[in-house]
This record gives structure tokens, sequence and C-alpha cells, in this order.
């Protein structure tokens, strides 16, 4: 009896090491590029054999010594389903496959952000049902070196059960495709919010780069138990020197407290996610105190409490009272302040923030965060005093390069595709110059990896966001970045959706993703599928200085420039002189031209169009209704000139 179990689990193991296996992505519901050599790849026992067929195709392949095969299907037209059968010592069956466009979605949260989400959701949701559109979710994960599957991943139909979790670009983007084409469409969405590009860009791609060959020879190339625990030594060791103390949560029921000494904490602005700040990337616990004074009027009012918005959940006090609580991260926090609680004099309002992952912290409008005493109120903007008594442990995909490229991208090469999609950038603002390097590296990286030449890759410019009050006077990150992304449009068979007009300058994830896709999806007809249409708004070309004025000329102006502004008034433009001080110009289209000029600027040398964190108000467009990119004429040294990527040891 003993034998007869023995031998069993012998040939139940050699049975499980015989068996074919495919990638996640090739599974039921899927979808295969049209009119390309089609790669499809798996993994088997040495030296095996295996046949691969598909329509009228067949294919055989021996596995190499490792194991892994791969055979190339001849192009197919669009169509399906079909099903594509692998068979070596088993035999797999994928079922339900289409032949269409596949396109890649990748970045980090506006390309996460899903329908669900989106303005109009419930209108989009009851219109998703379109069996031909298909939509492949990648499940995040991180890997310190480069992973021949993914962690996790399914096609879904699109329908009404189904797309609320879709990348909403993605869907509105197949959605507005399939429209034109009436053929099948794929989405393989591969992204995650809070990331910077160099976390999708593969070490190769790093060594080979003159800017960035000397960071990479610092990072060994390690498992992640190892970059957790160089992780969490980093970090903590990074929080510490920030507050000057350690991280812990000791004494912490006292920090409610109204004569809580808190002359040692540090101070942070407030709104802003702490992301954005010195206290960096992080998921944990954080206590935030501000201290009013207030008169004796004051302080017998009713009062109420406006905290803007907390990520992701706040147990709030005065003066160690509680006054409310709350865990939904995209919520205004409104707490009614109990009478007697406020007192003459000095007043403390504290704060116990938990934030599990993404950004943390008091975010949103300014206006938002006060004290309402309904005839009055008092501003809470500012500083705020803070401590950090808890860090989540977890490696972020940003403490190290390479780690979202080697989890999430990797596992995708060779698989067919037409091109990409990219929404990315809020998280390298603070290195908008550099990112002039390190976003076409990563283009180039993975045209290189997939090796099917210079493919489309369609970005979409940062929207309009006041994160940091950025202009002209100060210095705008957020401007330095759009101009990054539009010099990447040097890079060979690229193409960028301006989104100025479309944003919210309050919220960095704007609601509006129709028409973002539809402006990425205009390109892709215009260059793609050879729907000739204009699909890009004016982009600025030359200048020329005319004694007091001077004359702009653009690129991409359509049948013509044009303004929103029913008085024809261009917004959004500054001049220069030599002294490098920029003034609000007067601004008018003329033969399609725009000639600025400013009373006080009488020798202009330079202008500025939408150089600003937040730049709803510009308002140049094409008469097809495409905004003009923001851009600057001068090459004047910017703030973030000097801003390099490294990794904390």
């Amino acid at each position: 009896m003993k034998k007869s179990i023995v031998f069993l689990f012998l040939m139940a193991c050699i049975l499980a090491n015989a068996n074919v296996r495919m990638p996640l992505l090739f599974s039921d519901g899927m979808v295969l590029q049209r009119n390309k050599t089609i790669p499809v790849w798996g993994w088997a026992d040495a030296n095996e054999k295996v046949e691969v067929h598909f329509n009228k195709q067949t294919k055989t392949i021996t596995t190499d010594a490792t194991g892994k095969w791969m055979v190339s299907l001849n192009a197919e037209k669009a169509g399906g389903p079909f099903e594509l059968t692998i068979t070596g010592k088993n035999k797999i069956v994928i079922k339900d496959v289409l032949v269409g466009e596949v396109w890649i979605c990748s970045g980090q949260s506006n390309m996460e952000f899903q329908v669900n989400k989106t303005m109009n959701s419930q209108t989009e949701i009851s219109d998703s049902n379109y069996p031909m559109i298909r939509h492949f979710g990648v499940a995040q994960d991180l890997s310190g070196t480069p992973k021949d599957d993914l962690k996790a991943g399914k096609w879904e139909v699109s329908s009404k059960e189904t797309v609320g979790n879709f990348t909403a670009i993605g869907f509105y983007f197949a959605k507005k495709l399939y429209a034109e084409l009436k053929i099948p469409i794929g989405i393989i969405n591969t992204s995650w919010g809070g990331t910077c590009v160099e976390t999708w860009t593969s070490r190769e791609a790093f060594e080979k780069s003159d800017e960035f060959k000397d960071m990479i020879a610092g990072v060994p190339s390690v498992d992640m138990d190892a970059i957790f625990e160089t992780y969490k030594k980093s970090l903590l060791d990074n929080i510490k020197k920030i507050q000057g103390f350690e991280v812990t949560m000791d004494n912490e029921n006292h920090f409610k407290e109204l004569n809580f000494n808190d002359a040692n904490w540090p101070e942070i602005k407030v709104p802003s996610l702490w992301e954005n700040q010195q206290i960096g990337n992080i998921d944990g616990v954080v206590w935030m105190r501000k201290t009013i004074v207030l008169s004796a009027e004051q302080a017998k009012k009713e009062a109420v409490l406006y905290l803007s918005k907390v990520d992701d959940e706040d147990v709030t006090y005065v003066n160690g009272v509680l006054v409310g609580t709350n865990n939904i991260w995209e919520t205004k926090r409104v707490y009614k302040i109990p009478v007697d609680v406020l007192k003459e004099g000095t007043n403390v309002i504290a704060v116990r923030i938990a934030d599990y992952t993404g950004g943390g912290g008091i975010y949103g409008d300014p206006a938002d965060l006060k004290i309402d005493f309904k005839d009055s109120n008092l501003p809470l903007d500012g500083l705020w005093k803070f401590n950090v008594v808890q860090v989540k442990i977890a490696v972020s995909p940003n403490s190290y390069p390479s780690l979202l490229y080697n989890a999430m991208v990797n596992p995708l090469i060779p698989y067919a595709f037409e091109g990409v999609l990219w929404y990315q950038g809020e998280a390298n603002v603070w290195r908008a110059n550099q990112y002039k390097k390190a976003f076409p590296l990563m283009i180039t990286d993975w045209r290189i990896k997939w090796n099917q030449g210079n493919f489309p890759f369609y970005f979409v410019q940062l929207s309009t966001f006041d994160e940091f009050g950025g202009n002209s006077k100060k210095g705008s990150r957020w401007a330095e970045l759009r101009e990054a992304q539009t010099e990447t449009l040097k890079v060979p068979n690229t193409g960028m959706a301006v989104t100025t007009d479309i944003g919210n300058a309050k919220d960095i994830h704007p609601k509006n993703k129709q028409d973002v896709a539809k402006r990425l999806a205009s390109i892709a007809l215009n260059d793609v599928y050879g729907k000739k249409q204009v699909c890009s708004g004016p982009m600025y070309k030359a200048m020329e200085i005319k004694g007091k004025q001077i004359s702009l000329s653009f690129a991409s102006i359509g049948s013509g420039l044009s303004t929103t502004d029913k008085t024809e008034n261009l917004k959004g433009f500054e001049v220069a002189g030599a002294d490098k001080v920029f003034y609000p110009a007067k601004a008018i289209i003329i033969d399609n031209k725009v000639i600025v000029s400013s009373e006080i600027v009488t020798n202009p040398v330079a202008v500025h169009y939408g150089w600003a964190d937040d730049d709803t108000e510009i308002n140049l467009f094409n008469k097809e209704n495409f905004p003009a990119s923001p851009f600057r004429t001068d090459n004047w040294e910017m703030i973030t000139a000097n801003e390099k990527y490294n990794v904390s040891k």
C-alpha cells in the first residue's frame, strides 16, 4: 500500500512538471493584435515538443533547456471568436479569442482611475455592453528582478457588471475606436497610482544612459526581502532625521490634549499631501496639530470645523474632545464643535491621520480649511505641527528603480499590440527638468524590449492642478513638467493630448476622462488608422520681436487660431524683458499669429503662456477646439534644473 502511494505521488509530480503552462495574458476572452506576427509562448519540460493551433495555423516547437518555448503565428485579420490550442504532454484550450486592436494603458493614478469614478459614470456604465471590447487588468506587483509572468490578471468582456473597474481612459478610448473601426479592441491596463517614471524603466536602460548610469551602478540587483530590509532602515532613518525623534506610538494618547507640549514637533504645509513634502511617500499614522487663538466672543459662538479632505482616515479632536471621524478619503470633513469646547485664548485642533495606501494627509482647497462662526470664519491653512508615530513598512514602487518594469511590464513582453497610452508625470514634478531625459528613455526602453519597431506611444500632458501655487514669478514645477512632456514629442511616433481646459485645479484626479480619451483616440485615428483629421492643438513654433510687441507663430493650427473668450481676449500670456520679470500681457490673434505686448515691458524678449501649476484660464485653441499647449520662449534656468533622481541608501 505504501509503495503504491509513493508511486502515485511520484507520478503526480512528474505530470505536474510536464504540464504546458501559459502566461496569464493567454486566457479565455483574450484579444490578439491583427495584421502583425503573433508571438505565443509558455513553459513546459526541457526539450518537450509543443504544438500551437489557431484558426487555420499550426506551429510546432521544441522547448529549450529551461523549458521555455515561443512560436510566431502569422498575422491574422480582425475577427473571431476563435480557440487557441496548445498541446504538449497536456492540452490547453483558450476559448473566445478575438483578433483586433490591442493597446497597453499605463502610468499612475489618472490612468488607473476607474470608470465608476468618472463624471456621468452611471450613464457610461449603462452604455457598456460591448462584447468586442475586452480589458485585461494587470495585478499590482513589485520585483527586484524581471519576472516571467504576472502575479495575477484576467480578461473581462465589457458589460454593466464589469466596466466599472476598467481604466476609464482605456475604456473610453476603446469605445471611440470601436465606434470608428467596428473591430475587437483589447486594453491591457498596467498602472499604479503615485508612481514615478523611473520605476517603469528597466535596469538595462539606466545602465546605458549617460544621465543615469552612475545612479544605477549603486543599486544592487537584489531580491525583495533584501530590498525590504534596506527600505525599512532607510525609511525609519529618514523620518527620524526629519522630525528629530524616533517613530513611536508612545504617549500618543496625550497628543489630542490642549496642554500637550508640541514645541519640538516639526511643521508641514496644510493642505497638501505628505508625498509632496518632507514626510514623503509613506503609509502609516501621523498626528497633526494646529494651535489657534480665539477671542471671548468667538469662543462663545456656534462653530463648525471644516478640514477639507483627509487621506485616508481621520480622528479629529478640538481641545481633547472628539468632534468627528471619517474614513472616506474623497469626502470633505465637516464637524460641528460642541458648545463649551472652544475657549478664549489658546485652542488646539489635533487630527490623528491613518494613511493606508497612496497619498496621505490633509489636502484639497485651502478655502475648505477653516472654523466657521456663521458670520465669520478663521482660516486654518498654513503650517501645522506633525509627528509620525507609525509607518507601514512596505516597499513602495518608488523605493527603487525598475520595480514595476520588472513585475508589471516585463511579463507582457513580447505580446503583440498596436500602441501605448500613458498618463503619468505628477510623481516626477520635483524632477521635471530631468524628465526630459527620463521619459524618452523609458519609451525607447520599451520599444527596444518589445522589438516591434517604433510603435505609437501617446501620452497625456498634465492638466491644471494648483499644488504649489507655482507661476512665472515663483517658478512652476507643473509647468516645467508639461514642457518636458512637450519636448518628448521629438521622440518618433509619439503624440500628446493637451488637457489644460478639462482639468480641475483643486483635484489632481479630474473626473472628465471621456474628453481625455477622445483626444488620444483622435491622434490614433489620424496617425494609425488613416482617419485624417485635426487631432491636436496649436504648438508654439517661433517668435519675432517687433519693437514693443512679440509676434508668435504656431504649428498645428488646424483651420485657424481661435479662443473661447467672446471678446477674443487671450488669457495666460506674459512677457518679460532682459530682467526676466514677467508681467501679464495683452494678447490678440491677427492672421493666425498671436501678438503679445505689455505697457510695463517696453523691450520684451520672452513670452510665457500658461506657465503656472493652475493654468485653468488659458484660452488659446484652434477652430477644431483643441487647446494650445503651454510654453515659454526663453531658455532661462528653471527651479527643477538641478534636481536628480537618486535612491536613498
